[in-house]
């Protein structure tokens, strides 16, 4: 959808090559197809400069969304035209109409086989109602687009020809920002990005007033963690189309990223020097999920990392929480590690990703749910979970829902396929993805996002097999290999190098099973018929990140090195994890 609005607001010339989902920019966004940060552009229409920030759809990078909404007059809300409003359409659609934000809903993919335009129409408006919009937000604008064609209609029997009816209810329906130029300047910072050369850049929107470069500007908290601070206005810049532009002065309503100030953090105020008066910013929702960083201890450390010391990991995950206002960092016992909360596996696993890609080298604990104390009960993450499967493999996923202490509140037929909606702990769907894959043959879609705080659910087993482990340091050899995936599948094949407590598979028992991989076939002087029959192997399992942090039992980590993946025990020899065993049993 952006890239039509940029397209058709005159950003690109004629004959330029454009790139399909030119916003995701991060490599990361383009190898999952997913919006992961939200980004500043503008397009030009008439006389009108229209700001357009575009945010993620996953709950997960839910904060990219919050921090931003201070930015911004009114929302799209868009809706797809098949699939309705899903979990994470509910979070941050309350987040707008808490803060009063005129809504345009705009229903998307109308061209598709399967649409189902008037039910989905019926759902927003449901949504709206659950939500408690205001009667002016129930009478929000519907429009009926479909953005790979980049046409736009006020009717969904009415195709249109091109998206002037979306900007033109743009330009009617969301206000323009009302501010006073004559003011002293006022700036709320809503995003911080990072240059090499000029240090961090505050983004905002001028809330009030005229910044001319190089003018003395203060920077204070609402909070008031800190004393107002001098600073200096070095460099201007505005968003034009795909690029930014430097100025010498912005006025009230522009959206601008300024450089020259050193620790500005997300949250933070910049003001006329003479009238410091900090602007409240709005409140970021507390994680739910932790994991433990710590450096790398294996045998193989510093093999293949640029980074792997504790300063290194500990500099990399403070600057992480400049930008990204949904992620907690706090420091352990050990001068090692370090507890990481954000929102949901996938923002922990976008994390490690890009810290792997940067050089760096440690390794991860399996992720933990955080707890509440409330009214004096022990509370856990609800996760309000939504899942479309074909109508054969309702069975399976509702039985699996109901051992992870599922709770089916909704269940709605859409053509050949079902709907479900349940209510389930955070730690339930740990590792659930895979099994959901197989349940429904690769057909179901499921999206999840944070509901509510509840009491404690009960035990909830995290894993039912065990874990194949490397009994020596050597390397996997296809002799030993062949005798070893008798017992379960393996993750690696010949000539890897592995070490003593390394998992190199999955075991369909519930213990972990000792293998030796390295184990070469012993030569004689005698053959007999059939002994050197080529040894077949089965192809070994390659599991991604995610997979990797799903299959995570308690007493195993996670070694990343920026190329490899490597599973392991906490306790790398075999005889102090029997003993620890045989303490933790009683026997």
């Amino acid at each position: 959808m952006v890239d039509e609005m940029l397209k058709q607001g005159g950003v690109y010339r004629e004959n330029q090559t454009v790139v399909e989902r030119v916003m995701d920019s991060n490599d990361l966004e383009r190898e999952r197809g997913i919006t992961i940060l939200a980004k500043n552009t503008a397009v030009q229409y008439g006389d009108v400069k229209i700001n357009i920030v575009d945010t993620p759809g996953h709950a997960d990078f839910g904060g990219e969304v919050e921090r931003i909404l201070k930015m911004v007059n009114g929302v799209i809300l868009l809706v797809d035209a098949a699939e309705g409003p899903m979990p994470q359409t509910r979070f941050v659609l309350s987040r707008a109409l808490e803060l009063g934000h005129r809504v345009i809903v705009v229903v998307n993919k109308i061209d598709r086989p399967d649409q189902r335009i008037y039910e989905v129409v019926d759902e927003v408006l449901e949504l709206l109602l659950d939500l408690d919009a205001t009667e002016e937000q129930l009478d929000s604008p519907m429009l009926f687009c479909s953005a790979r064609q980049g046409i736009a209609s006020f009717a969904p029997d009415v195709p249109g020809t091109d998206l002037r009816p979306l900007f033109d209810t743009i330009v009617d329906y969301i206000p323009a920002p009302e501010a006073d130029a004559d003011a002293p300047f006022q700036m709320l910072v809503s995003s911080v990005d990072y240059n090499e050369f000029v240090g961090r850049i505050a983004i905002g929107r001028i809330e009030r007033g005229t910044l001319h470069q190089n003018q003395e500007i203060s920077v204070c908290n609402f909070h008031g963690d800190r004393p107002p601070e001098k600073a200096k206005a070095v460099s201007l810049y505005q968003f034009e189309g795909l690029s930014r532009q430097p100025v010498t002065e912005a006025s009230a309503g522009n959206i601008i990223a300024l450089s020259g100030i050193g620790d500005i953090t997300i949250g933070d105020t910049i003001c006329a020097a003479q009238s410091p008066e900090p602007l409240p910013f709005v409140k970021i929702s507390a994680p739910t999920m932790e994991m433990t960083f710590s450096v790398n201890d294996s045998p193989f450390a510093g093999r293949e990392g640029k980074y792997v010391t504790s300063r290194n990991l500990r500099d990399r995950l403070m600057r992480e929480t400049l930008k990204d206002v949904s992620l907690r960092i706090s420091e352990t016992d050990s001068t090692d590690s370090y507890h990481v909360a954000g929102r949901g596996e996938m923002h922990l696993s976008i994390l490690i990703e890009t810290m792997r890609r940067e050089g760096y080298e440690f390794q991860v604990s399996p992720p933990r749910v955080l707890y509440q104390e409330i009214d004096g009960k022990k509370c856990e993450p609800i996760e309000r979970l939504v899942v479309d499967v074909p109508e054969n493999a309702v069975g399976p996923v509702i039985e699996k829902m109901g051992a992870r202490k599922g709770e089916l509140l909704e269940m709605t037929p859409v053509g050949k396929r079902m709907k479900l909606e349940f209510l389930v702990p955070s730690r339930g769907l740990f590792g659930y993805r895979n099994e959901f894959l197989t349940d429904t043959r690769g057909e179901g879609i499921m999206a999840s996002v944070f509901d509510r705080y509840a009491p404690f659910k009960g035990e909830v087993s995290r894993r039912l097999t065990g874990s194949l482990v490397a009994f020596e340091t050597g390397e996997s050899v296809a002799y030993g290999l062949f005798n070893a995936q008798d017992r379960g599948a393996l993750f690696i094949g010949p000539g890897v190098p592995v070490y003593a407590g390394m998992i190199v598979g999955v075991s369909p028992k519930s213990e972990d099973i000792a293998v030796n991989i390295c184990k070469k076939k012993q030569l004689t002087n005698m053959r007999a018929s059939g002994s050197d029959d080529a040894l077949r192997l089965i192809s070994p399992r390659n599991l991604s990140l995610e997979q990797c942090l799903e299959f995570l039992a308690d007493d195993e980590l996670l070694e990343v090195t920026p190329k490899t993946m490597r599973l392991r025990k906490r306790l790398l020899d075999h005889g102090e994890r029997m003993r620890a065993r045989a303490s933790k049993t009683g026997k």
